[in-house]
């Protein structure tokens, strides 16, 4: 059985997960008999094909991205690694709806690029980038890094006796990284793999700009054209049916094998691996990502601030709205990773159907799209808990909720890696569980604790939805105050806070990719 002290804390967050399900079944029930027909018709079955379509189709890419670029930049010879292993996980600053309006900006009909190509080669219009192409695309660019950390830090943390016993049984490098390296990934990509597909199910803003029909879009529409918002609860209860099943399906996939080290726990770094004549390629590889899915946009935001300081845009409200984005994502970092320790220990250490139970209902909140958990929070702070409604306290119990998983997964897993004889002999020598937990369990799992929280750190800092409905009276953050000139078409005045997001975002991702400090024997 599990201890108290980590039953009762999860059993919390499990209760706080639970509230914007309760709000949209309570709603749900609420309506009339046409529901069901909505529910049922055609048209929400090619809705589900979308979303399902979308989801997997984006995950897939992710990992095809993803695996290859963690391996280059964690395991090779590459030069300047550490450089790439920065920039790699750096789009994932980058809110969603600002890359697709970035991305109809320059590929659009009439966008940058048309206008470059039409001059000389007379192209009077590009291949249309709306529907499923567009949507797939643009989330691949901006999502693919969830997936990539995951990665990484599972490679970091890999006992690479294993790979030299199969180099020393003639293995060769391919056989090994598919026989011996890429089992061990598992859990690492089906980790990243879910967490990417259930930001696609629940974005909004990409699939909106760039006219592909899911749940999310199909959700918005009913609470705007309605003033019934059952209808908008009903899909949202189908939007969590099919976030269980990927729940439900990363669970089969990373299956129930351990993946902790039998040794003492003293790790070696691995042998890195020369890249002789695929080194060219290697470097076109990461530049072409990073070219694609970092300096595109900042070029096109570059371009936008040029031309808004040219008009007289001026840059006084910055530093107090780059001082509230750290605040509110520094506040939901901290709350998230506490809260997402207990569920990671009961997932791994525990087997029992309550571990399963609580672990799961963490990746609730981020299966809804974000203006439904922001409307919960709404209903039970202005219902039930007027105190606390429209407070900094609200705006960052709903982050947790929202961003849970991120760090629920990191945790994981980093706790799969750690060898639990450890802990028992903790236990043995006379240590208390919470002492074992902060001086042995804790400490082993740091590479996915400081991965989930920068993951929530930097996905707080960029919400828009939750900030907007939410935040205290006369609290903008650099995510708002870009919502407020991009509706009105204000790019030029959009693209400064819209960099300055880009930039604060980025010095976590840098710390994490930096934090062991010294020399790296790899970086030339």
């Amino acid at each position: 059985m599990p201890p108290p002290a980590l039953i009762v804390p999860a059993l919390v967050v499990a209760v706080v997960m639970m509230l914007p399900l309760a709000y949209l079944v309570m709603r749900a029930t609420e309506s009339d008999a046409g529901v069901m027909n909505l529910i049922l018709r055609e048209r929400t079955a090619v809705v589900f094909r979308n979303s399902v379509l979308l989801a997997g189709a984006v995950a897939l890419a992710g990992i095809l991205i993803a695996v290859p670029l963690a391996w280059i930049t964690t395991r090779t010879d590459l030069p300047f690694r550490r450089f790439w292993n920065v920039v790699a996980g750096l789009p994932l600053v980058i809110p969603s709806y600002v890359g697709a309006l970035v991305v109809v900006a320059a590929f659009g009909p009439r966008g940058l690029v048309q206008g470059w190509l039409e001059g000389p080669f007379g192209v009077e219009r590009l291949p249309s980038i709306y529907g499923f192409a567009g949507a797939w695309a643009t989330l691949t660019l901006f999502t693919y890094p969830y997936t990539y950390m995951s990665v990484r830090a599972a490679l970091e943390g890999l006992d690479p006796s294993l790979e030299d016993a199969s180099l020393c049984l003639g293995r060769g490098r391919w056989r090994t990284f598919f026989g011996c390296i890429l089992p061990q990934l598992r859990p690492a990509i089906a980790a990243g793999a879910l967490l990417t597909a259930l930001y696609t199910i629940s974005d909004f803003g990409v699939v909106t700009l760039l006219r592909y029909d899911v749940f999310t879009r199909a959700i918005y529409v009913q609470y705007r054209s309605s003033f019934d918002r059952s209808t908008a609860a009903a899909l949202g209860v189908l939007l969590v049916v099919l976030a269980i099943g990927l729940v439900v399906a990363e669970g089969w996939v990373r299956g129930r094998a351990r993946y902790h080290s039998v040794g003492s726990g003293i790790r070696r770094g691995a042998r890195p691996v020369a890249l002789g004549r695929w080194r060219l390629p290697a470097l076109l590889f990461c530049g072409s990502v990073a070219l694609v899915s970092l300096g595109v946009p900042i070029g096109i935001l570059l371009y936008w601030v040029v031309r808004g300081l040219s008009g007289g845009e001026g840059l006084e409200r910055l530093p107090a709205l780059i001082g509230n984005s750290f605040l509110a994502g520094g506040l939901a970092a901290v709350v998230t990773t506490l809260a997402a320790l207990p569920l990671a220990i009961l997932a791994v250490r525990y087997r029992g159907r309550l571990s399963r139970l609580a672990a799961g209902m963490s990746y609730l909140g981020y299966a809804l799209p974000a203006i439904v958990v922001a409307l919960a929070f709404v209903y039970f702070g202005a219902n039930h808990a007027p105190w606390i409604y429209q407070t900094m306290a609200l705006l960052v119990i709903a982050y947790a909720v929202r961003f849970l998983p991120q760090a629920v997964g990191a945790q994981r897993l980093s706790l799969l890696q750690v060898n639990p004889r450890l802990e028992e002999a903790s236990r043995s020598l006379g240590s208390t569980p919470a002492r074992t937990l902060a001086r042995i369990t804790v400490p082993l799992a740091r590479p996915g604790v400081l991965t989930g929280t920068a993951l929530v750190l930097l996905t707080a800092m960029k919400d828009l939805p939750i900030t907007l409905i939410l935040a205290p009276i006369g609290f903008s953050t650099l995510a708002t105050e870009m919502w407020q000139y991009t509706s009105t078409g204000s790019y030029g005045r959009a693209a400064a806070p819209a960099l300055a997001l880009v930039l604060v975002s980025a010095i976590p991702s840098v710390w994490l990719a930096t934090r062991r400090g010294g020399s790296d024997p790899l970086e030339t």
